[in-house]
């Protein structure tokens, strides 16, 4: 086998060295003309967060862009390693790290482009009929969003603008293929509540919307006469999902906290809304500086005041914990993932959405359960001081409705 001329070590066992990284560093800091300052310090940043055939990687991409013609401003080497197409690449994220924590270079507009890319592909779906009014319906939000952000206020986030643009495709759709009609002009409430029918449970977000376009396609002078004017939700506005039995909230106590074969990040999320009322964005978002070992308390979400932790809760902390420390990262997060252990980002969402298949409920349930019953036993007002919320945002907790397979069945008959 031939071995590696200064070191000795066979071709495998090179191609594994932890100093292949910074040999690799050195020569190519040799060959410019003109080394940037960070560039031994970018080396050490990938050395110890990627394995060596990928650090390799980067320092090779690296150096193909600092020998160009362009220029080698952090910006500009920024904008040239990304990708075409729905994801910038590990390169590009690894450099995006290395110079936003160092304040070299602001971060990429990844998640705008993304974002437009999505609007995109829902308008593409309109039919061509109706489409321009649906374009000139989305510029006109997107004016909108951008002057909120401007004015400091809250701005419409992009899942609601392309939640907005699916029902528009959604009823364009169905006015062409089910009523006949290719202009909105012909549109009448008699479509709109067809429209509606088709999904019942999600008729007030969908009426929502329908409102605000047909407002400004009257101003625009696309429609004469608003069909959504006369037309209401139908629907009480109080809690009617569905919440957990005190069986089953003592099983899954027990499953998060005796068994140890369950994933910590599952652990985390599971206790932390059973016990707390912690939302998944609550949890996906907590950092390791939002823990206070001391005290035994941590800091969730926008709550105006720590949240001190029962020993249970405490515990799966500590083994989320444990289990970031196995990835050897620098992350700021306390649930570090595979896909998030060499950036700073926190994990997906589509990650926290299936963190508790396994235990077979999902996470919103497990919150409203819990505040299901803060709300009934305390004043709703203070619930909401200490989650956060709005006054009127626990209020739909108090709402008397019973879901009829849990009434006995002779107060069912009676109903």
């Amino acid at each position: 086998m031939r071995r590696h001329e200064g070191l000795g070590l066979c071709s495998a066992c090179w191609q594994k060295h932890p100093g292949r990284p910074f040999l690799r560093g050195e020569h190519l800091h040799d060959r410019l003309t003109d080394p940037p300052e960070w560039l031994a310090a970018f080396v050490a940043h990938v050395a110890a967060r990627h394995c060596v055939s990928r650090a390799c990687g980067f320092i090779t991409d690296l150096g193909r862009l600092l020998e160009d013609e362009h220029s080698n401003s952090p910006r500009a080497l920024l904008e040239r390693s990304r990708r075409p197409g729905r994801s910038m690449g590990s390169f590009a994220r690894s450099l995006e790290d290395f110079f936003t924590l160092r304040g070299l270079a602001l971060p990429t507009d990844q998640a705008e482009r993304l974002a437009a890319g999505r609007r995109q592909r829902r308008l593409d779906a309109v039919p061509e009929p109706l489409q321009q009014s649906v374009v000139a319906f989305d510029a006109s939000r997107m004016r909108a969003q951008d002057r909120a952000r401007r004015a400091g206020t809250r701005p419409r986030s992009d899942h609601t603008l392309e939640t907005a643009l699916a029902t528009m495709r959604d009823l364009a759709l169905f006015l062409v293929t089910h009523r006949g009609k290719d202009d909105w002009a012909l549109v009448d409430v008699h479509d709109i509540e067809a429209f509606l029918a088709t999904l019942p449970k999600a008729r007030k977000r969908r009426l929502i919307v329908l409102r605000q376009f047909f407002r400004f396609a009257r101003a625009q002078h696309i429609v004469l006469i608003d069909p959504t004017r006369t037309l209401t939700a139908k629907e009480p506005n109080n809690f009617r999902g569905r919440t957990l039995t005190l069986d089953e909230r003592r099983k899954l106590f027990r499953r998060w906290t005796t068994d140890e074969r369950v994933h910590p990040h599952e652990a985390l999320v599971g206790t932390l809304a059973l016990l707390h009322g912690a939302s998944s964005l609550e949890v996906r978002l907590l950092q390791i500086a939002d823990v206070d070992h001391q005290a035994q308390a941590v800091r969730l979400g926008k709550r105006p005041h720590r949240i001190p932790l029962d020993p249970a809760s405490w515990m799966t902390l500590q083994r989320c914990l444990a289990h970031r420390d196995g990835w050897r990262t620098d992350n700021p997060h306390v649930m570090v993932t595979k896909g998030t252990k060499a950036g700073r980002s926190p994990a997906s969402t589509a990650y926290l959405s299936h963190v508790l298949d396994d235990c077979g409920f999902p996470p919103r349930m497990i919150r409203s359960t819990r505040l299901v019953d803060l709300v009934t036993t305390m004043d709703p007002k203070l619930v909401a001081a200490a989650f956060g919320m709005d006054p009127q945002a626990t209020m739909i907790y108090l709402g008397d409705h019973v879901e009829e397979g849990r009434l006995p069945a002779s107060e069912t008959s009676r109903k």
